[in-house]
């Protein structure tokens, strides 16, 4: 297949979640035979923390605005099998009535911000990334979140025909077991971009059992971490980590802990793909608890939860043989499930059951 792709990035993993999850499928998908075209807009923020130039196996481009781009992008879909746009994608809208108008590529909708998008939905709010007729265009809808309370919303509220779960996944040439680092050794680790909706979570898993254990090392990788974040003594900070540093990162980690962003958390099934990262690297893993995070890891057996500072205390004070265990079988069941090769064997079964059936005049499906 050719695969034309409209998103947010793929070149910069500064403070966002899609460069890393289209890397390991673009990847992944091209190693198959498949053709990759990656439309995104060069903006400032992402330029200055680029820190992926080509795409192996496809074709990335660039451009300032839509219409410099948009022959470009009309030549392209002329001989694509499939269009992708993403959630996200400052010219989402644009594309999406390119893909309509040539009429050749099967549109589809690729949702990596799903909890987000229904919030804003239930708000009353506008999506900047859909139009006014919805999803009801689109041939297959993937959503980065599962259960049938999704798909319901996406046909409700917005028309979708055919709507499916792509979870997220771990490139295992860039996440896997690496020698420890001794300036990101950690008791207790912690990756992720700030977020104010995650701060009331990490204080309480994080931040107040690192208060109560000065005795142990805490550390934080991220982007846009504020002046004021409650630091304390014990509690070291690395700035942006690119994802080549992620398996040293996680390596060096006795422990690392996973929050889940608020939205994310209450709508269940929506794995960050820092779990499976982190699991394809050999550490043990502490999460929030929320719906459906036993259909990826078992708890108390391939991951530990937390609730409260107590949980995270306790699972600091586990014999390191146990917490060795529980991070053999999260890795086991990562390498076996949730890997960025099986999501793209998953991606491709899912666009060829689409293009079987009449996409773009389908009725919606049952729920």
């Amino acid at each position: 297949m050719k695969i034309v792709i409209f998103g947010l990035t793929i070149s910069s993993s500064w403070g966002n979640g899609h460069a890393t999850l289209w890397r390991g499928l673009c990847k992944h998908l091209a190693r198959c035979g498949h053709s990759i075209v990656f439309f995104e807009r060069d903006v400032p923020y992402y330029a200055g923390a680029r820190d992926l130039h080509e795409l192996a196996g496809g074709h990335l481009r660039l451009f300032s605005n839509w219409e410099d781009v948009r022959s470009l992008a009309r030549s392209e879909l002329r001989d694509a099998d499939v269009a992708i746009v993403t959630s996200y994608c400052p010219d989402a809208i644009a594309a999406t009535e390119l893909i309509l108008a040539e009429s050749r590529a099967m549109p589809v909708f690729y949702d990596l911000d799903t909890p987000i998008t229904c919030a804003r939905l239930k708000a009353g709010e506008a999506v900047p990334y859909i139009g006014g007729r919805g999803l009801r265009d689109f041939a297959l809808v993937l959503s980065f979140t599962g259960g049938q309370h999704i798909a319901n919303e996406f046909r409700d509220r917005l028309g979708a025909c055919k709507v499916r779960p792509l979870y997220g996944h771990v490139d295992t040439d860039i996440h896997r077991p690496v020698p420890p680092q001794s300036h990101y050794r950690a008791d207790l680790s912690y990756l992720g971009t700030y977020s104010e909706d995650r701060q009331p979570a990490l204080e309480k898993f994080f931040v107040a059992p690192a208060r109560s254990r000065q005795d142990l090392r805490f550390l934080i990788g991220g982007a846009q971490y504020p002046e004021n974040f409650p630091w304390s003594s014990n509690i070291y900070f690395v700035q942006h980590l690119p994802p080549l540093e992620h398996a040293a990162f996680f390596a060096s980690s006795r422990l690392t802990l996973n929050v889940t962003r608020r939205a994310m958390a209450e709508m269940g099934w929506c794995p960050s793909g820092r779990l499976f990262e982190a699991a394809a690297c050999g550490v043990p893993l502490l999460s929030d608890e929320w719906p459906g995070i036993e259909e990826f890891f078992t708890p108390g057996r391939e991951i530990l939860t937390t609730r409260n500072e107590n949980d995270t205390l306790a699972a600091l004070t586990m014999a390191d043989a146990e917490l060795q265990r529980i991070a053999r079988r999260a890795y086991e069941r990562t390498m076996d499930q949730h890997t960025s090769d099986k999501r793209a064997g998953e991606l491709i079964l899912l666009l060829e059951q689409a293009a079987s059936v009449s996409g773009r005049h389908q009725q919606p499906e049952e729920a």
